[in-house]
């Protein structure tokens, strides 16, 4: 599931309140990156009911007819059309609409490009690729809180996140 988040905000990677995407009526699942779902390929599913149950997400389809088929989806990653998205706040993200933009500094120096997202528990942070300066290298990863005191702004229409951030900080 998409995430949201906001500068400032206590908010987690893939859905920092699960309930918020309850209301689509669509899952598509592919199986877990980490390994644990028992399927390959992926999978789009009605969903009758869904809720949070202790740090899980439980839901219930016509199209899963029993515990053990339900047990094979265990640990699946979960995305939702993008018309089942709610609107986001002012000053709210989805994950999604972040990874890829150009995070430049103060400076107008370009700090790299947003690979992933994660939260910490108290906030989320951007995890950026640095352009390496040695040819065949791997990106350097900068790690930048995406909490107000750092996050300038960010300009959808330009993909781009200003940010108050050197790019000697490692």
């Amino acid at each position: 599931m998409p995430g949201a988040s906001k500068a400032g905000s206590k908010s987690c990677p893939t859905a920092p309140h699960p309930r918020r995407f309850f209301s689509s009526k669509r899952w598509y699942l592919l199986p877990s990156e980490k390994g644990g779902a028992s399927f390959t390929g992926g999978l789009k599913l009605p969903i009758r009911e869904a809720k949070e149950h202790s740090d899980a997400v439980v839901a219930s389809s016509g199209d899963v007819p029993d515990r053990n088929a339900a047990e094979a989806l265990k640990g699946a990653r979960i995305f939702i059309p993008r018309s089942s998205f709610p609107t986001a706040d002012p000053d709210e993200y989805y994950w999604v609409d972040l990874i890829g933009m150009t995070v430049v500094n103060r400076a107008s120096e370009v700090l790299g490009v947003v690979h992933d997202l994660m939260s910490t528990g108290p906030q989320t942070v951007l995890v950026v690729h640095a352009p390496s300066t040695l040819p065949g290298a791997k990106p350097q990863e900068v790690l930048i809180p995406f909490v107000s005191a750092y996050v300038d702004g960010v300009d959808l229409g330009v993909k781009r996140i200003s940010v108050d951030w050197s790019a000697d900080y490692n």
